[in-house]
């Protein structure tokens, strides 16, 4: 699993997201980020590789 940055262009994406949430309510927004998150781990396809993803993702646990 890549845990660094792996953009051609991070900040071009990043501005694309942005707007792909302007304008939308709180509910569209989140359904717009489930949406996405389905299509991208489609695209990954390697079900041990996203729960990796999942894994990582997960905030630490505090003691």
């Amino acid at each position: 699993m890549k845990t660094k940055a792996n953009f051609q262009d991070a900040d071009a994406f990043y501005e694309c997201l942005l707007d792909a949430h302007q304008g939308l309510s709180r509910d569209e927004s989140e359904l717009l980020n489930a949406r996405l998150i389905l299509i991208l781990a489609n695209q990954l396809g390697d079900a041990s590789l996203l729960q990796a993803c999942i894994a990582a993702a997960k905030p630490a646990e505090s003691n």
